[in-house]
């Protein structure tokens, strides 16, 4: 069997795994249910950061420390907020969603207010059923923020939208992956597996086409016609079979080939 190669990084509060081309990044406050802090945020960054210069990592998961995926917010510095220590703490999600790379949020429990933005802010979501969606924003008096709306409105649609955020429903994961706010709901000692493996299949591909695959995809969020799409698409497809990467792959698919007949 061949072996993997697998190294990390520890800060306070976030911890970095690698293995097989794919970082998991976990946010790791247990006793304060992963809540997002200016601390925790700066390592966000800072992790963030080193996983997208190294040339070996082509995907992220993240997730955090159980029980609790991030219970959102620390309540404490939403009650002296402004908004410049708002834009401080939307980083912790905004970061990893500008990221280039594709990232799978792993939600293993709670995912509350600005926690589950981080969970909206990732390319793909995986739920353990024991996850908690919890937009929670009206329940505790303060209007949704860091682009909730938007972000659930997109992947949702507006009634589950107002349904969690207006009416407080709180969806676990079976109900997420119900109506389309998880790709997939799996048994809770499963997820993290589940999540790797689908983020070593990222990984295996060119770092360079994976990236820009993903800003095609994204990129079409404003393109409405067929013709216009297949036109986007024109110029980052040639240029991926100018490649080297191509030229190998095609010639061990054709090998591959000639062995079977």
């Amino acid at each position: 069997m061949e072996s993997v190669v697998r190294y990390g990084w520890v800060m306070s509060l976030v911890l970095v795994d690698v293995a097989d081309g794919v970082a998991t990044l976990t946010l790791n406050n247990p006793a304060e249910r992963n809540t997002l802090t200016a601390a925790m945020v700066e390592e966000i960054v800072a992790a963030m950061d080193r996983i997208e210069h190294d040339a070996s990592i082509g995907a992220i998961v993240v997730t955090g420390t159980a029980p609790a995926f991030c219970a959102g917010a620390n309540l404490g510095n939403l009650a002296e907020s402004t908004k410049e220590s708002l834009g401080t703490i939307y980083e912790g999600f905004l970061r990893i969603a500008r990221s280039p790379l594709p990232t799978i949020a792993a939600v293993n429990g709670a995912a509350v207010g600005a926690g589950m933005n981080l969970a909206l802010g990732c390319d793909v979501r995986l739920a353990a059923r024991r996850a908690k969606f919890d937009t929670r924003f009206l329940q505790i008096g303060i209007h949704p923020g860091g682009g909730h709306t938007w972000m659930l409105r997109r992947i949702v649609g507006p009634q589950a939208t107002f349904a969690g955020v207006v009416f407080g429903e709180v969806m676990d994961g079976a109900e997420a992956e119900r109506v389309g706010l998880v790709h997939r709901c799996v048994d809770d000692d499963q997820l993290l597996a589940v999540a790797h493996e689908m983020a070593a299949r990222a990984a295996s591909a060119p770092r360079e086409l994976v990236i820009e695959v993903k800003k095609t995809i994204q990129a079409m969020a404003d393109i409405d016609t067929h013709p216009d799409a297949v036109e986007a698409e024109l110029v980052p497809q040639v240029w991926s079979t100018r490649q080297p990467w191509f030229a190998e792959r095609i010639a061990a698919l054709q090998a591959k080939i000639s062995s079977k007949s």
